[in-house]
Formats: structure tokens, sequence, C-alpha cells
């Protein structure tokens, strides 16, 4: 006997401000799985990728999940939320995606598969899972990087309006299927207006490298706190949350 329809994806609450950027593809994908399609062959469907889904068990015993991808252009896949959102993200950003698969095979060739990662490794693992992007004035950016939490969600709570944030890493977004107040962000500055995912797609993977990402060029940002996306963020004292909205670690 299969699996009911919904053994594979949690319900998924497409009007959250966060899935904007994910809705159209997102939403056909779990349709397709909801009426009993195999996750990797209803990612192959709805829209073209620079991979093609398969099975979890394409892959090799022994061999890496990313030198397999560089290899193949295939994409083993898992049921479930996580690997939804990983064939997401081969959609919406393609170059993205295949730039950080180069950077990890990469590393991999050159250093082979060891206990500790390495600075390179494990930042790319930290932005393929967590990462969002920030484009935003001057200000924003500023109170973000100092952690002043006051003047980025509070004193500069208009500015917002002028910001785009757009969620990349698809354990972020699978977290966030479930919000919770503490899960953190691990934000990459974008520099251009963006005007398009495309756009920004093309620029993040251009301005990505090895010795970039071996800097950890990222800033930490609860995303509940972003003005519009909680409801809760309305009252100012959500932010009093010193476990949540840390002060700068002191050098």
């Amino acid at each position: 006997m299969g699996k009911a329809p919904e053994a594979h994806l949690p319900r998924i609450d497409w009007d959250r401000p966060w899935l904007q950027a994910w809705r159209e593809p997102g939403q056909r994908v779990a349709c397709a799985v909801g009426a009993g399609v195999a996750l990797h062959q209803a990612l192959n469907a709805v829209q073209p990728a620079p991979v093609c889904f398969a099975p979890q068990c394409s892959l090799p015993s022994g061999e890496a999940y990313e030198s397999f991808i560089a290899r193949t252009r295939l994409c083993p896949t898992r049921e479930g939320s996580h690997d939804f959102f990983n064939g997401l993200c081969w959609m919406r950003f393609p170059q993205t995606k295949c730039k950080l698969n180069q950077l990890q095979d990469a590393e991999i060739a050159a250093a082979g598969i060891a206990p500790v990662r390495g600075p390179v490794r494990d930042a790319l693992t930290v932005f393929d899972e967590n990462a969002a992007f920030l484009s935003a004035p001057q200000p924003l950016w500023d109170a973000l990087i100092a952690r002043d939490w006051h003047s980025l969600f509070i004193t500069h709570r208009a500015l917002w309006q002028e910001a785009q944030l757009v969620l990349f890493g698809h354990a972020l977004l699978e977290k966030l299927l479930q919000p919770r107040k503490p899960i953190t962000a691990h934000v990459y500055l974008a520099q251009p207006a963006m005007t398009s995912i495309a756009e920004l797609d093309a620029w993040v993977a251009a301005d990505l490298s090895a010795a970039r990402l071996a800097t950890k060029p990222f800033a930490p940002l609860p995303v509940l706190g972003v003005p519009g996306w909680w409801p809760e963020n309305e009252n100012f004292s959500f932010y009093d949350d010193s476990l949540v909205f840390r002060p700068p670690q002191l050098s």
C-alpha cells in the first residue's frame, strides 16, 4: 500500500512573506507530491534546472554528494521538506547553486573528505543551508553588522520599505515552516537593487569565491524581527529578548 499524499510534505502556508520568491514553483511541486508523485519526479516536471533530480539511492556509497552532482549533473533527492526546498533553490537560483557546487567540488578534489571541513567548505555549507540576501539602505546594513538591533528595527524601521530580503538556504526555509523567534539567517549583502530573482542570482554567482567565503562574509539576522514579517514585532518589546537579539561580542 502506498503512502498517503500528506506523508511527504507538511502543510505549507505560502502566504508567509519569506515564501513569496518560492511560491509559484513551490505550489506546483507540492501539489504534484500531494497527488502521490515522487519528489524528484515532481521537481523535474515543474521547471528546468541545471541538474536532473534523482532518487537518493542514485548516490553511490562512498562518493561525496557534491562531487557526484558535479560529475553527473544528477541531484540525489530524499522525500521531505529539506530536499523539496533544495530543489526549489536549484530552480530559482541555478547560477548560484552551480557556483556553490563547483566550489565544493574543487575543495573536495584538493583536500578530500576529512572530519573537519575547513573554512571554505564550512562557509559553503553555511551559505547553502542558511543564507539570505539583503539589499538595503546603508544605515540598515551598518546597524546589522554592528548588531545594533534598536537602530535596525526601531530607529530605522521606515527604511525597511526600501529594503529587500530574499531567503536562500533550504534548511532555513525548512525551519520556517514552523516559525520560531530564534530562527536566524546568515545574511549576505547584495549590492545592487533586486529587480528580479534572475538578476540577483547572476550577481551572487559572480560575487562568490573561495577566498571571499573563507572570510565568512555573513551577518546574523533573526528573520522574524523583519518589519512586516511577523505580527508580534509590531510591539517593540519583541526585540528586548537578549537571547535572540544578542549584543555584539566583545573582542
